[in-house]
């Protein structure tokens, strides 16, 4: 009896362990997607402002600093008084920053020795919950420093964009002044103890693909260092072009996709279907998805390189030959086609920004119910979005605020008049799936 009790109580504390790891694991991944998803629309916003200012045929510019060692020289004493003064944190809050930052020390073990303890008087600890957030309170002035010079920052965690346009004819005034808010940046960054590094600085000047001729070729200059323009940078994981068609993008994704399929590939026969199935999707479908909110209105001939990849993930889950018809396994797993899963990312950032959902800078459609010269006509009761003008379909139509605009029109209202998020997906995702197979019947 006892036996059988003492059993018992191992299986149930086995099975308290198993359950406890899949809930992190859960957490886990749920954390990873919200911080991509949080990636993605800094890109996305970044890419709309230039492809925008593109459009008015205006040549942008595009700064990526790089920071050494960013987390780790937050200087504690500077940060307290920063929270204190710029954010109003003060009494017992302050007290738990103060303790939670101090009684830290640093060492160095080889082999069996080590050396001696010493206080640790700046860096926020890496990889904690507040890690990050404290680094963005550290550096939330840098923001109004680069606004002075008329140019626009945007920054996520330690890494910090500056971006802005002028018309050909101010070139030489525009690269001046980015010159001179860089070296500010950098005086700035050294007077708090953060350490900016020119030799890993990226600049990229953009313009459309018939005047990529026209664009300068002065270097920036950040102190003694000078930085050439790039042909492209990768900004969060995304690359840009400086003609903006995001070809070393899809470049760049193929190739990693199907360098993937063919280390899948060699474990095809060591687990089950399903379990390769959910390699496949993590592993290959993911990568393909990332960023793919910034393709809209991209050539056929990129989105069909994209489409190969997963034409190719396809075949290798159902076994079948290079020429064999792919439509029927898409269709059993599931899965839109590339162009629909562009759609399907713009369209759910659009209706995220319409509930109020996504960051204030993506909230930047109107309503045609709200537009003044159409409140007395039948369509100032619906909810379809006033499309911006632009002047180029392959430049100004890409950006978010147009390309949000034209796909929300696009869809039916039984989509769009969804009173949640998870019940517009599922809506939306019916209706793509249709789009992408014309031929089938459902």
């Amino acid at each position: 009896m006892d036996n059988n009790s003492s059993i018992s109580s191992t299986s149930i504390s086995i099975l308290v362990l198993v359950v406890l790891v899949v809930l992190l694991l859960v957490l886990l991944v749920l954390v990873l997607l919200l911080i991509v998803q949080i990636v993605q629309i800094a890109v996305l916003r970044v890419l709309s402002d230039i492809l925008l200012a593109v459009d008015r045929g205006d040549f942008a510019a595009l700064v990526l600093l790089d920071l050494s060692a960013a987390f780790d020289t937050v200087d504690h004493a500077i940060l307290l008084q920063r929270l204190e003064s710029s954010f109003g944190i003060a009494d017992v809050v302050l007290d738990w920053f103060r303790s939670y930052l101090s009684g830290r020390t640093q060492f160095v073990r080889c082999g069996g020795l080590r050396s001696s303890a010493v206080p640790l008087i700046c860096g926020v600890p890496q990889g904690s919950v507040l890690g990050p957030v404290l680094f963005i309170l550290y550096v939330a002035d840098l923001a109004a420093l680069i606004q002075k010079h008329d140019l626009s920052p945007h920054q996520y965690a330690d890494d910090t964009q500056i971006y802005g346009s002028c018309s050909p004819s101010h070139v030489d005034e525009f690269s001046t002044k980015v010159s001179g808010c860089v070296n500010d940046v950098a005086g700035w960054m050294q007077s708090n103890r953060l350490q900016l590094n020119p030799e890993k600085t990226e600049f990229l000047w953009c313009s459309t693909c018939r005047r990529q001729h026209q664009l300068p070729t002065a270097t920036l200059t950040i102190g003694s260092t000078t930085v050439a323009p790039v042909p492209s940078v990768r900004d969060l994981g995304i690359f840009v072009d400086s003609d903006l068609v995001m070809r070393t993008h899809v470049c760049q994704t193929v190739s990693r996709c199907f360098a993937a399929l063919r280390q899948l590939r060699s474990i095809r026969h060591l687990v089950s279907a399903t379990v390769f199935q959910s390699l496949v999707a993590a592993l290959v479908l993911c990568r393909l998805d990332y960023g793919n909110g910034t393709l809209v209105g991209l050539p056929a001939y990129l989105i069909s390189r994209l489409q190969s990849v997963q034409n190719a993930a396809a075949r290798l889950i159902f076994r079948l030959r290079r020429y064999d018809h792919i439509t029927d396994a898409l269709v059993s797993l599931h899965w839109l086609r590339v162009p629909e899963r562009i759609v399907f990312k713009v369209a759910v950032q659009t209706y995220r920004a319409l509930q109020g959902d996504a960051p204030q800078y993506l909230r930047q459609f109107t309503s045609v119910a709200d537009t003044p010269s159409r409140q007395r006509l039948r369509s100032s009761s619906s909810d379809r979005l006033l499309v911006p003008a632009v002047r180029l379909s392959t430049v100004g139509r890409r950006a978010f605020p147009v390309a949000g605009a034209r796909i929300w029109n696009d869809l039916p209202s039984d989509v769009t008049s969804s009173p949640s998020l998870f019940t517009f997906k599922r809506r939306l995702k019916m209706h793509l799936f249709r789009l992408s197979y014309p031929d089938l019947t459902f």
